[in-house]
């Protein structure tokens, strides 16, 4: 697909909207760099979960809202989270109320925290899907890795978290990178074999 043409002259993915800076921004600054932190690991899988059936923009445009309703994306307080909460947050204009992805939020952070307590963190179980390094593929919405970890966390109990949502996610955080040979961030770069 072709790229735009940017007022800064830089090509980008075809997805970015040129006129939501936001979004320029996430694309050039945070999306396909590769993240090892869980608190950012969490925040982006419990944004993606929330982002099935709906376009990330509209997640992006309410990122905010997210943050400040779910405690700062931290684990821990999210881990809390009650009845009383869900309540709460299916009142909150600022995020997506849908009361089925609100009680998944808070069960996939549960288990996010149970999986950091098996394997030392969320990150190494992340990364050990790829061998420890970004894969280089585009043009795709799924692959084997999705697949394969779809199953394992729904296996532990983690909702939305189809291969077509964890993809997405695995696109996010850097363990495949997917930014478009047209792109500036993605010239001369060759898919992983």
């Amino acid at each position: 697909m072709e790229n735009l043409e940017w007022p800064d002259g830089k090509h980008r993915c075809f997805w970015a909207n040129p006129k939501n800076e936001r979004y320029v921004r996430y694309h050039d600054e945070e999306w396909g760099q590769p993240v090892h932190d869980d608190g950012k690991l969490f925040e982006m899988l419990l944004l993606e979960c929330f982002q099935a059936g709906l376009s990330w923009e509209c997640i992006l445009n309410k990122r905010e809202g997210f943050r400040r309703a779910f405690a700062g994306f931290e684990l821990e307080k999210v881990c809390a989270f009650t009845a009383e909460d869900v309540e709460r947050l299916m009142q909150d204009a600022a995020i997506i109320r849908h009361r089925r992805k609100i009680e998944a939020a808070i069960g996939n952070a549960r288990v996010f925290r149970a999986i950091q307590q098996e394997f030392g963190s969320f990150d190494r179980y992340l990364w050990q899907w790829t061998g420890n390094q970004s894969l280089r593929e585009y043009g795709r919405t799924t692959s084997p890795v999705s697949d394969a970890l779809a199953k394992d966390l729904k296996k532990r109990g983690m909702k939305f978290v189809g291969s077509t949502t964890l993809y997405s996610y695995l696109q996010a955080v850097g363990v495949i990178e997917s930014h478009e040979p047209g792109c500036f961030l993605g010239e001369g770069k060759k898919e992983t074999q």
